[in-house]
């Protein structure tokens, strides 16, 4: 759609959510709001108050931002960034677009951190396919003496990831490394987190278009039955012979089978996380070689 430097932020908005109602998009007002406020520059409280405020320049790039939403790129991809555990990453074609359901992944190791006073002292983390670094950057951030190692085996998504570790201030604490799982990654690590792929190859034709069609394929290809990365992680368990906890996510069904590959190098029952939904969509296990 074409809007016009003459119409007013209140005007716009509500064109801009009758024509994303109108094209079935999900949560029609609120992409709207979150457009109209990005680039205008302003928070919903200034939107609100100010309805007449005259578009002007921003005409322009609004109606193209109201394009790309229309042909289902989401407004994160949009607006190149998404709020996660309280923090703004940014994002781009090269990584996985952070979802809610991987905050369940922070808060069980942050409790595990915890009960193991890892908030008082040191402990090394790793991040296996870091992608943008929610999860290395927000553990950084919340355990203020930990140190970590991020790995991805895509470079552009290291790049995402360090820039992300420098605007949250933990740039110091990450090393960041090229590479698939912990190769290249030496010593020993108290805590391992990731989110794998884990769609099964077959099943990635199903996957909405705003997934499908704006997520990198090697974030979401898990292989054949989805696990294929999960059983790389658990051989690397073999190779680092020392105890650890590691926090995977997994998708919905995947539980029991997750954490059937840790059977034989677990020393206590797995710990489950459940998302929004009431999804079981995580597990914590510790291991010991």
């Amino acid at each position: 759609m074409r809007l016009t430097a003459g119409m007013t932020a209140g005007d716009a908005l509500a064109a801009i959510t009758a024509e994303f109602r109108s094209a079935g998009l999900p949560t029609p007002d609120l992409d709207a709001r979150f457009l109209v406020q990005s680039v205008l520059g302003i928070d919903a409280a200034a939107l609100f108050v100010d309805r007449t405020r005259i578009l002007g320049a921003a005409a322009m790039p609004l109606s193209a931002a109201v394009e790309r939403r229309l042909a289902n790129e989401p407004v994160s991809r949009i607006l190149g960034w998404r709020d996660f555990y309280g923090r703004r990453f940014a994002i781009s074609p090269a990584v996985l677009d952070p979802r809610a359901d991987t905050e369940t992944v922070i808060d069980l190791a942050l409790a595990i951190a915890g009960e193991k006073g890892w908030r008082e002292r040191p402990i090394r983390i790793a991040d296996i396919g870091t992608g943008s670094g929610i999860l290395a950057c927000t553990l950084l951030a919340e355990l203020p003496q930990a140190t970590a190692v991020a790995t991805d085996i895509s470079a552009a998504a290291v790049a995402v990831a360090m820039a992300n570790a420098r605007s949250l201030g933990v740039e110091a604490r990450v090393t960041a490394i090229v590479t698939r799982g912990l190769a290249g990654a030496e010593g020993v690590f108290d805590l391992i987190v990731s989110n794998p792929p884990y769609i099964a190859t077959a099943d990635l034709e199903r996957l909405d278009l705003d997934v499908r069609g704006f997520d990198p394929a090697m974030a979401l290809d898990g292989g054949p039955d989805g696990l294929a990365i999960y059983r790389e992680i658990a051989s690397e368990i073999i190779r680092l012979r020392s105890p650890t906890v590691i926090v995977l996510e997994f998708g919905v069904g995947q539980a029991e089978a997750v954490t059937a590959l840790f059977a034989d190098d677990m020393t206590a029952p797995p710990r489950f996380g459940c998302d929004l939904g009431g999804h079981t969509r995580c597990v914590a296990l510790e291991i010991h070689r």
